[in-house]
């Protein structure tokens, strides 16, 4: 069996890294919207499709079970905050 090196250059190492910072800074943006507003971003508000489609996209990951292991722990808290400020009508 022949050994094959494989070697990763400085740039894919830096988008790599990039990637997991630029999904934790969407995390934290996200997060900071809903305690700010207290609740989810909404369709019916076009600046906030960005953050709705984040969402949408790990929902969408998660279910498929494609969503990295790292990832699921705080996306479902975020999911859970979001849903503690579900009312199920003005009054409550």
């Amino acid at each position: 069996m022949e050994y094959t090196e494989y070697y990763i250059s400085t740039e894919q190492l830096i988008s790599m890294f990039s990637k997991a910072k630029k999904w934790e800074q969407r995390l934290e943006v996200v997060e900071l919207f809903v305690r700010v507003n207290h609740r989810g971003p909404s369709k019916h508000h076009i600046e906030e499709a960005r953050l709705l489609n984040w969402m949408k996209y790990n929902r969408k990951m998660y279910n498929k079970g494609k969503l990295k292991d790292t990832r699921i722990e705080p996306f479902m808290e975020l999911r859970a905050l979001i849903n503690s400020y579900h009312r199920i009508n003005q009054y409550i």
